[in-house]
């Protein structure tokens, strides 16, 4: 394998899950600038998400409606004057 290839910097990472405030502790090296208290008293950094599998409907069976029609129509009233 080569050498100096993986990063070496792994420390405990927060991740949270803004949609549903879901969060969890674990090793990464991904970069952050905000910092949280976690449960056991310390402070780690703090990375958000904007899904997980808490929250991603393939995980939960809840799909989310998305008003397309609703899109659709004002599209076509504000160019069927032109």
């Amino acid at each position: 394998m080569k050498k100096d290839l993986h990063p070496t910097n792994y420390r405990p990472v927060v991740f949270k899950d803004m949609s549903n405030e879901y969060a969890f502790l674990t090793k990464s090296c991904v970069d952050t600038k905000e910092t949280i208290k976690w449960e056991d008293g310390n402070e780690y950094p703090l990375y958000k998400l904007e899904i997980s599998h808490t929250s991603h409907p393939f995980y939960t069976g809840k799909m989310k409606l998305v008003d397309t029609a609703g899109r659709i129509d004002k599209f076509k009233n504000r160019y069927a004057k032109k």
